[in-house]
């Protein structure tokens, strides 16, 4: 399975990727949303973890992007982000998110996550 990271951070880009490497996905990163849609033009992925706050286009605006293309209606987006306020959750899911996770996170906690979305994975 493959995932696609998407966070300015390149930190944060190389934490979220070793986990991930960790359960057993090959991965790919982007700097923001619009990379991030040129990558899927290039290779597609199963899930993207996908972070709200980056210039150029932000999380929110890669959801939509990408639930408006209906060849990537299976992929799995994850939201991965600082952004908790209760409002900024639900706009994200109504957007199309499968789920929301806070940061900083913990492995257990991605993998429930990624459960709860019917991605089971080995840790």
């Amino acid at each position: 399975m493959r995932a696609l990271i998407v966070d300015d951070s390149r930190a944060i880009r190389g934490i979220v990727g070793r986990i991930v490497k960790q359960l057993g996905f090959e991965i790919s990163e982007a700097c923001d949303g619009k990379d991030a849609l040129i990558k899927l033009g290039e290779k597609d992925a199963d899930l993207a973890l996908v972070d709200w706050n980056m210039p150029e286009m932000n999380g929110l605006e890669f959801v939509q992007a990408v639930r408006a293309d209906a060849s990537r209606a299976s992929m799995r987006i994850v939201m991965v982000t600082t952004e908790s306020d209760i409002s900024n959750v639900q706009q994200a899911l109504e957007a199309g998110a499968d789920e929301y996770l806070m940061k900083p996170f913990t492995k257990e906690s991605l993998c429930e996550k990624l459960s709860l979305i019917g991605i089971e994975v080995s840790t």
